[in-house]
């Protein structure tokens, strides 16, 4: 993914028509990840539910697309250097993206991977992450997420000036045993614990970088009736999961438009590397996250995750705002 998105920024043919770049960083994320998981999981029938299917690759318009993908994925795994087994053919890889179809549910065990979130924030040169849960009976008992531009120190309120710190997140939650953060090369492991705020007019929140993935215009509202003083920090992907866990904020409000429906695999790893660290993470009535309904989630109204303590009023402001909303209409 690093590598695709330098050659990506250093590039002068970069438009915004042009998504191939991006098309070939997804599906091999996600061939990558699913062959890992085959390989390391050899018992087990691999469950994957995930974003991409090979579809489009297989037709005559696909070819190209899927010798790029084949090459990046051959080239990642050979860098490794934990993998011996000889390359990868373009048939393996379709194979291997195609491991993401499943539908998941609430009985066995399903992977659930988003092989970019934050795709804007990927042209961008901005943030974006890696995110694979795995769901047990329907419930998300590990995550991970890997934040490739996320500084290892706090953002806070400060996300233009991060140029010159060291850069590059892995969070991972297991259920029962908190939530972890560690730099990409894998030193400098701490655990991480949400912001321990009490005062929301303290508190300072994270909502998504683009304004048609959420409503920013709502966000402003629940925020005043909170005091909330600071501006929001506006950051692509679950990489605000990751930096809420460790309290860089205090509060993630999304609140998609209407007829949205929200997909397990944009907030499974997010939700529990959240949850471990000590938090909440609900839709706007309070409810928890429920993951075994397939590959949407049902949700009233949107997604918050807060601290404990900060919870009970972030639901009443939620509340009255989206009252307020409604009966504006």
């Amino acid at each position: 993914m690093m590598k695709v998105q330098k050659e990506l920024l250093l590039s002068d043919v970069q438009s915004k028509s042009d998504k191939s770049p991006v098309t070939v960083a997804d599906y091999g994320s996600q061939a990558v990840v699913s062959f890992m998981l085959e390989r390391e999981l050899p018992s087990k029938s691999l469950s994957l539910v995930a974003e991409e299917d090979s579809g489009y690759l297989r037709n005559e318009r696909g070819q190209e697309t899927v010798q790029r993908i084949t090459k990046l994925v051959n080239d990642t795994l050979a860098s490794d250097g934990s993998c011996s087994e000889s390359p990868l053919t373009a048939e393996d890889v379709l194979r291997a993206i195609d491991n993401g179809k499943s539908e998941g549910g609430s009985h066995g065990q399903h992977w659930v991977l988003d092989p970019i979130d934050g795709t804007k924030g990927f042209l961008r040169g901005d943030q974006y992450a890696i995110a694979l849960a795995l769901l047990d009976e329907g419930k998300v008992v590990l995550g991970v997420l890997a934040c490739p531009n996320l500084p290892l120190a706090s953002i806070g309120g400060d996300t233009q000036h991060s140029s010159h710190r060291e850069v590059g997140c892995l969070f991972f939650a297991e259920v029962g045993a908190g939530t972890y953060m560690q730099s990409l090369d894998g030193s400098s492991l701490i655990k991480v614990h949400v912001s321990t705020i009490e005062n929301s007019e303290e508190a300072s929140f994270f909502e998504s970088f683009e304004a048609a993935h959420s409503s920013h215009d709502l966000s402003s509202s629940i925020a005043k009736k909170l005091g909330v003083k600071a501006p929001p920090v506006r950051i692509d992907s679950q990489a605000k999961y990751g930096a809420l866990s460790r309290g860089d904020g205090a509060i993630y409000l999304r609140f998609p438009h209407e007829g949205y429906r929200e997909k397990i695999w944009d907030h499974a790893a997010g939700c529990i590397v959240v949850t471990e660290a000590g938090g909440v993470v609900t839709d706007a009535a309070g409810h928890p996250l429920d993951f075994s309904k397939g590959r949407y989630l049902d949700l009233e109204a949107g997604i918050m995750a807060t601290n404990q303590k900060l919870m009970p009023l972030l639901l009443k402001a939620v509340r009255e705002s989206l009252e307020e909303k409604t009966s504006s209409l």
